[in-house]
């Protein structure tokens, strides 16, 4: 896939890197820590799917190796940082618009409580 062309859908993987990415740049095991957090277990990431992930973003454009670092004192020259590209926002937002229309018509076939009316 070209960085022209219109991002795919996007995996769970991928959806919470780009959330973990969201806050600004990270190396891959900050990115992983993350994502274990906000996926609250639903989304399993081991080195080998996390890179191979990252990867994917890079080549579709929504996510570039950044040259932003910490101070060297707070820094591991091995790590790899990465940052969200504008595309990569996009991405991540229409991604999330797409689960919240799921969310709604699960919510409209009586499977989630509807929450409070407005």
């Amino acid at each position: 896939m070209t960085r022209d062309a219109a991002p795919a859908k996007l995996t769970p993987a991928m959806f919470h890197i780009l959330l973990a990415l969201s806050d600004g740049a990270r190396h891959g095991l900050g990115i992983l820590k993350e994502v274990e957090q906000s996926a609250d277990g639903g989304v399993k990431l081991g080195p080998g799917k996390l890179y191979w992930s990252i990867n994917k973003l890079v080549e579709m454009g929504l996510v570039d190796e950044s040259h932003n670092r910490p101070p060297p004192e707070d820094d591991d020259p091995r790590r790899r940082y990465y940052s969200m590209t504008e595309a990569g926002r996009g991405a991540l937002a229409a991604e999330a618009a797409r689960l919240e229309r799921v969310v709604q018509q699960v919510k409209a076939k009586g499977i989630l409580d509807p929450g409070p009316s407005r």
